[in-house]
């Protein structure tokens, strides 16, 4: 119902964590959001930590300037910079890698759940990171960014929003506050300023998320289920969407608009609108 290549073109925008749509039991996109906790500590288990063949300084537990708590490795690649305000550990010994030409400024990194990895060239500053996390290269995170655990963000891109259990591929925008759990959005996908994903039925329970197909009610199988952007999709300024909502390649959603869960696009503009449709009452002002 909801193959990978219907939303992701990995031959024409290659993602450098393609392998986690290739991994055992996916086989459509809601496969695919079960595996991204799985993936993320195999391929933070595979970082070379104790590995001298980079240029860097491995330091353990304290760190200058900042708050630390329990067991952690801190990994500083050439040319990095890294100033936290905190890191939070417990009795497993995380660490976080700084790849080169990396700066950090502030910002708490939280090491109880996992490891992070942050990428070349990237710029942090202010945000609060809950492992495990990967970030890619030449990526910038801006203050105020909660990024809560089970995430994957890719090159090139702006965050800024709170993310949980989410993918996020490369030349992504996501620069202003909004939120994003349980969610995979694909390359040079947008949200707009106060954008959100709903993730859970209002009503709550442990019903799982279903969707119109066809006319038909489907069941995702999934208590919790965001949404779903395939390549250089966008979603407007204010706008919400249902738990369980699908955006096919080049589909748009105007600002201020309300999307029901299922299937859009691919190449669809949704439209909110109503000075024109008459949603929006008008009367005089009384003076």
């Amino acid at each position: 119902m909801l193959p990978i290549k219907e939303f992701f073109n990995f031959e024409k925008y290659p993602f450098e964590h393609e392998k986690l749509f290739h991994r055992e039991g996916v086989s459509d996109v809601i496969d695919a959001l079960d595996q991204i906790g799985p993936y993320c500590q195999e391929w933070l288990d595979a970082v070379p930590v104790n590995s001298a063949e980079n240029d860097c300084e491995v330091k353990h537990n304290n760190w200058s300037n900042c708050f630390s708590t329990g067991k952690f490795t801190v990994i500083v690649e050439s040319s990095a910079e890294f100033s936290p305000d905190r890191i939070i550990s417990d009795g497993e010994e995380g660490f976080i890698y700084i790849s080169s030409n990396t700066k950090i400024v502030g910002g708490t990194f939280d090491l109880t759940k996992g490891s992070i990895f942050i990428g070349q060239s990237s710029s942090i500053q202010g945000a609060w990171i809950c492992g495990p996390t990967i970030i890619g290269k030449k990526t910038v995170v801006r203050p105020g960014a909660y990024f809560r655990g089970n995430v994957i963000v890719g090159n090139n891109c702006t965050m800024r929003g709170e993310l949980k259990n989410t993918v996020i591929m490369d030349e992504t925008n996501f620069p202003h506050p909004s939120y994003l759990g349980d969610s995979i959005c694909g390359y040079k996908t947008h949200f707009g300023n106060q954008a959100t994903a709903a993730n859970v039925n209002i009503f709550g329970g442990k019903s799982s998320i279903k969707i119109k197909v066809d006319g038909e009610r489907v069941d995702t199988g999934r208590r919790k289920i965001g949404i779903i952007m395939g390549d250089k999709s966008q979603v407007g300024c204010n706008s919400v969407s249902d738990p369980g909502t699908f955006l096919k390649p080049g589909t748009i959603v105007y600002s201020l608009s309300r999307i029901n869960s299922g299937i859009y696009g691919p190449n669809e503009i949704l439209k909110n609108k109503p000075m024109e449709h008459g949603v929006i009452e008008r009367v005089e002002r009384l003076k």
